[in-house]
């Protein structure tokens, strides 16, 4: 067994070992376990069945985890991006999509993210995208991903009558359980507590307790719910109509950025980069994130990523793919756990859906403000993703601002032949709903 693990994860050209790479993995399954509570949460409220979501994530999870550490030798794991599960929620209980079809797009959003990186186009779709819409797309789908917690525990509600949101009872025992919760949260952040996520959301279940909150469950352990019918269980011509195709963009668009800024930065941190700034292997990292999107997709599980929290296994002294081996393991414990992550009630994980949430926005810092063609459109673009309930909306919306105020400026060079094929799809896009 050493043999091979040696020869597999090549633990001394990396100067580490087991135990290092156990610790480390440990680390990174504490920072991303929180995923146990919020994916089923989230897409539980959207009238899907959370048993069975928590199964299929967490299965997903060990296989392209294990997939990623196996292929590329790199301590990165994947799990739903907390993005694309609010897109998908936002389809069903927003716009009325069926499951079936929102697994589709979610799957045809994989399809083109494995072109694109088994072609070797990622170099182009990178260029073809303007920068600061890159940020503008993250940080308005943090604060759908914020709004989305904020609904989920009573924080803020819709007015009928007055066809607006506001805040909600604020003495109700969910939102005062949130309201703790956040208090919890921001202490462990200022102290720097390794884990915070995960401890805030246990800690602010415990508390709920009294609450009346959290409803303790008959057992802590049992067998995983079963996939049922949710398995295959997808639209793949449906999700193929026109009015569709925003949402495609706007599932694959954060999950291709994402992938090429997390892979790039962790790795800084693991020190894997050359000197001009370049991963070795980069695409081997992308084909893997790619194919498990749409993997994920036959599962009805939103766009399986590659997580920024594996930088907490980095730091711990991760080296190798042998890190996310053993954050597999601990995935694959708390599997038989599911009761347990189950009795997590919306107002434990609805600060950490509004902290991740915010916390996205600070990509907008790198836009250039002394642009006005770059900084408007990428206002636009997170305005009217709250402003219209919908990220696709959003997207349409900037990018023809984008290109209009390039050519009003004369900076006709600075626009790609493949930004008009865009306008027209959004232009297209607003037609079908006229």
């Amino acid at each position: 067994m050493k043999k091979w693990i040696e020869k597999q994860f090549q633990l001394s050209t990396y100067q580490t070992t087991v135990e290092r790479e156990m610790l480390a993995g440990i680390t990174t399954f504490v920072t991303m376990a929180y995923v146990l509570a919020t994916v089923p949460n989230m897409l539980g409220n959207a009238g899907m069945d959370k048993h069975v979501v928590l199964t299929a994530m967490v299965l997903l999870i060990i296989l392209t985890t294990c997939a990623m550490a196996l292929y590329t030798n790199r301590p990165f794991a994947l799990a739903p991006g907390l993005g694309s599960v609010g897109i998908v929620a936002s389809m069903i209980t927003n716009e009325g999509i069926s499951p079936q079809a929102a697994a589709g797009v979610i799957f045809w959003s994989g399809i083109l993210f494995i072109l694109i990186s088994f072609l070797g186009l990622r170099e182009a779709v990178v260029r073809v995208i303007p920068v600061s819409l890159k940020h503008a797309v993250s940080a308005g789908i943090g604060l759908f991903i914020a709004l989305l917690g904020a609904k989920s525990c009573g924080l803020i509600v819709a007015v009928e009558a007055k066809n607006n949101l506001t805040f909600g009872d604020l003495t109700s025992p969910q939102v005062l359980v949130c309201l703790i919760g956040f208090v919890i949260l921001f202490i462990m952040k200022s102290r720097k507590i390794p884990g915070d996520m995960i401890l805030t959301i246990g800690l602010t279940t415990l508390i709920g307790i009294p609450f009346g909150v959290t409803k303790l469950p008959e057992q802590l352990f049992s067998m995983p719910a079963g996939l049922g019918d949710q398995f295959m269980n997808i639209d793949f011509a449906g999700a193929l109509k026109f009015a569709y195709l925003p949402f495609l963009i706007a599932l694959f668009v954060p999950d291709f950025f994402s992938t090429f800024g997390t892979v790039l930065g962790v790795g800084a941190k693991a020190g894997y980069l050359d000197d001009h700034g370049n991963l070795p292997g980069i695409d081997k990292c992308f084909k893997v994130d790619a194919v498990a999107t749409s993997f994920g997709a036959l599962f009805g599980i939103p766009s399986m990523t590659t997580y920024l929290e594996s930088s907490a296994g980095v730091e711990a002294g991760g080296k190798t793919g042998l890190t996310v081996i053993f954050t597999s393991v601990c995935f694959t414990l708390a599997l038989f756990a599911a009761p347990l992550a189950l009795i997590i009630p919306s107002a434990a994980t609805a600060p950490v859906l509004i902290f991740i949430g915010v916390n996205m926005l600070s990509g907008m810092r790198k836009i250039n403000y002394d642009d006005f063609t770059e900084y408007f459109p990428a206002f636009l673009c997170v305005t009217f993703t709250i402003f219209a309930n919908n990220i696709a909306n959003g997207i349409c919306v900037a990018l023809p601002a984008y290109l209009i105020l390039k050519l009003a400026a004369g900076k006709r060079k600075e626009i790609s032949p493949v930004m008009y094929v865009l306008v027209l799809v959004c232009l297209l896009y607003f037609y079908t709903m006229v």
